[in-house]
């Protein structure tokens, strides 16, 4: 039963918005986030996702296909930095599955979880290599780091991956910036003054902290606005599914 509510889902249409780039950033050094995935729908820019292992791919169920496309038309890019040259580093794949959370809310955006399984296994090396999982969740005043490829919308500049270091927020300051839409399955982390953070583009992308996939992106007002910081998955309570999917499907 379980099998068929997960292909089902393949069908459920929602777009991930490709917008603006990591605010308040800079340039990431190159293939120091090995794990970093680019996706793209067709050939365009669609969102961002963390290598856990050789087939699987985390990414944010907001990110999941319009009804329109299929998983065939998603590539996966590992081993990229500067997504408009090519350097030799990276592999790309198409996706096998594309799996979100049979329990994601596209109103609350709560359980923002996805996972791809690409149809060939990819080759670790420098360039490209998982990220180990969350092995417990965040605490207010981590220390992380949240990068992607996301763009401005002017101009179609080449662009290498951006990285953010940023803090976990406590749960008090999340509830008091977006009240009863932040749930147990999410965490603020960022700057209430504004001014840096992660926005549309780096959807679905690594918040990295003490080595290990703590978070993934997901929403917030805006980008960077004062108040109103980034909200992430977190990753901690969705291990399950991952051992569920990659051991019984």
């Amino acid at each position: 039963a379980m099998r068929t509510i997960v292909f089902a889902l393949l069908a459920v249409a929602v777009a991930c918005s490709a917008g603006k780039k990591i605010i308040g950033g800079y340039d990431c050094p190159p293939n120091s986030q090995p794990w970093q995935v680019y996706l793209t729908s067709n050939g365009q820019p669609w969102c961002g996702g963390s290598l856990i292992n050789e087939r699987w791919v985390v990414s944010a169920a907001h990110c999941k296909m319009p009804i329109y496309y299929l998983a065939s038309h998603l590539t996966v890019h590992l081993g990229e930095h500067n997504v408009y040259v090519e350097e030799g580093t990276e592999q790309r794949i198409g996706a096998e599955k594309v799996i979100p959370h049979p329990k994601y809310n596209d109103y609350t955006s709560d359980n923002d979880f996805m996972l791809i399984q690409l149809k060939e296994p990819a080759i670790f090396n420098e360039y490209v290599k998982p990220i180990p999982l969350a092995t417990r969740c965040s605490s207010a005043g981590e220390q992380c780091l949240v990068s992607g490829w996301g763009r401005t919308e002017e101009d179609g500049n080449p662009s290498v991956l951006q990285c953010l270091k940023l803090p976990v927020l406590s749960k008090e300051q999340c509830v008091h910036a977006y009240g009863s839409q932040k749930t147990e399955n999410m965490f603020c982390a960022g700057f209430m003054k504004g001014g840096k953070d992660s926005c549309q583009g780096d959807s679905g992308g690594p918040v990295v902290c003490n080595g290990e996939l703590r978070g993934v992106v997901s929403w917030g007002k805006g980008c960077a606005e004062q108040g109103y910081p980034g909200v992430y998955v977190e990753v901690c309570f969705y291990i399950y599914i991952y051992i569920y999917t990659v051991y019984s499907i």
